[in-house]
């Protein structure tokens, strides 16, 4: 294996593997692992592709400020070039991506803007719209513009494609290909490489539900009204000016939730952690070849590693709170409970504890009360202000055991009481101890009953 100068020179040649545990009916499934170029997704082949096609014409050189608006990996792969070469990047994200993404962006140097995600393409502060702005009110700044930019699927009609063709022909060949939608790039590149060189190939969109380009290709109706969606990186709104659909014969709508149990489940049976989107293309394969009654070989892109998503779709707790997984129902407050006590899912403290423990573990988990629990039984509850006013005038008190800060006169509500009866607990700033009889159940918060009203609203 060669010793490589710059991560620069890892981008592309990624691995396909072949599905083995996942049912794809009479086909054959194989995924092209773009997680594994060293920004974690295939973005990382178009920001080396638009950075070097400017630097060629000469539009841009180093010291110069690029600007772009992003779902966060394209974001990634301008960062690695900039790093490189020596430029100035600012990036407008819209709020809805991961925070991964976000750090990972800001640990990389790039500046970070962020925007609303609930608006559409015209709005000041939709955010390539922001990011063009951005780029024309600053001087010398050159706006990469990757929905516009024909070096964008340049990257994939020269490389991306003849690549899969070349890897395919060592199974036997290639008859399908699932794709998502952001920028388009992707698709538009390889149609074009493959209508020269591999007409027979079939190219399949997977689209969240929500965007226009499912319908648009299935009816040929373009809408003018579009949905929210949480699945990140692909779905639009408009048509950008570089897509071509024209070889695109089927396109498969997917739900969130579909969406992000089918990344899940890529990883439980195949081992490969793919992002949101990947789950999205993984439905809709899934679909199309549970669909064929003669054999068919699939490729499907694992579009970016699900590092990225790990306090998302990864997080049972997150995907609890949006509605994603169901947990049993009982019809009382333990529908409400984010984290059951009795499924060791509760994070608690012993009274003889430290502070400065309770502290780290309300900073570790995102959680700002903890139960108190001698054995089995709950015998107090610590919040940060109880932390906060124990301590303050004199650190050293971070020492002292929990007991000594805690609250030991409780407000307990039984499993049964109505859920009107929360809301006298939430006015007085205290948060729902549920218990069934003696045994403690867990707690429930403001945003755990605005979670749940929201579920029903879903």
């Amino acid at each position: 294996m060669p010793i490589h100068d710059s991560v620069l020179d890892l981008i592309a040649d990624t691995p396909v593997v072949r599905a083995q545990r996942l049912d794809a009916g009479p086909c054959e499934l194989y995924f092209k692992l773009e997680s594994q170029n060293p920004g974690g997704s295939i973005k990382d082949r178009i920001g080396l592709s638009m950075i070097e096609a400017a630097e060629r014409r000469g539009d841009i050189r180093p010291g110069d400020t690029l600007v772009e608006g992003t779902a966060g990996n394209t974001g990634i792969g301008l960062a690695l070039v900039a790093q490189r070469k020596g430029y100035r990047l600012v990036l407008v994200v819209p709020d809805k991506m991961s925070r991964e993404k976000i750090f990972n962006l800001k640990a990389m140097g790039a500046e970070v803007v962020l925007t609303r995600s609930d608006v559409a393409k015209g709005h000041p502060e939709y955010y390539q719209d922001l990011a063009e702005r951005i780029a024309r009110e600053t001087p010398g700044a050159y706006f990469v513009n990757q929905f516009g930019n024909p070096d964008n699927p340049a990257a994939h009609e020269h490389g991306t494609a003849p690549e899969i063709l070349r890897q395919m022909a060592e199974a036997g060949g290639l008859d399908a290909v699932v794709f998502g939608c952001g920028s388009s790039g992707t698709m538009t590149g390889l149609s074009r490489h493959f209508a020269a060189h591999a007409p027979e190939v079939e190219l399949i969109l997977a689209d969240p539900v929500g965007s226009i380009l499912a319908e648009y290709i299935n009816e040929g109706t373009l809408s003018d009204k579009s949905a929210s969606w949480m699945v990140e990186g692909i779905g639009e709104d408009f048509l950008p000016v570089i897509s071509d659909f024209s070889r695109v014969k089927k396109a498969y709508a997917i739900s969130d939730q579909e969406s992000f149990l089918a990344a899940r489940e890529l990883l439980r049976s195949e081992g490969i952690l793919g992002g949101s989107s990947t789950g999205t293309l993984l439905a809709a394969a899934l679909k199309y070849c549970r669909e064929q009654t003669e054999p068919k070989k699939v490729l499907v892109f694992v579009c970016d590693t699900g590092n990225k998503y790990l306090s998302k779709l990864y997080n049972d707790y997150w995907m609890l709170d949006n509605g994603f997984l169901e947990r049993e129902q009982h019809g009382d407050l333990r529908d409400l409970i984010l984290r059951p006590y009795s499924q060791r899912d509760t994070v608690v403290l012993a009274p003889g504890d430290l502070l400065m423990t309770a502290y780290q573990r309300m900073k570790l988990y995102e959680i700002s009360q903890l139960p108190v629990m001698d054995g089995e039984h709950i015998v107090g509850i610590l919040d940060e202000s109880d932390v906060l006013l124990h301590v303050y005038g004199d650190e050293a008190r971070f020492r002292d055991p929990v007991s000594t800060a805690m609250v030991s006169k409780l407000d307990i509500m039984d499993v049964k009481s109505p859920i009107e009866a929360l809301l006298p607990v939430f006015d007085r700033g205290q948060v729902a101890i549920v218990v069934d009889g003696e045994r403690f159940l867990g707690l429930i918060t403001r945003i755990d009953l605005l979670n749940w009203l929201r579920r029903r609203v879903q």
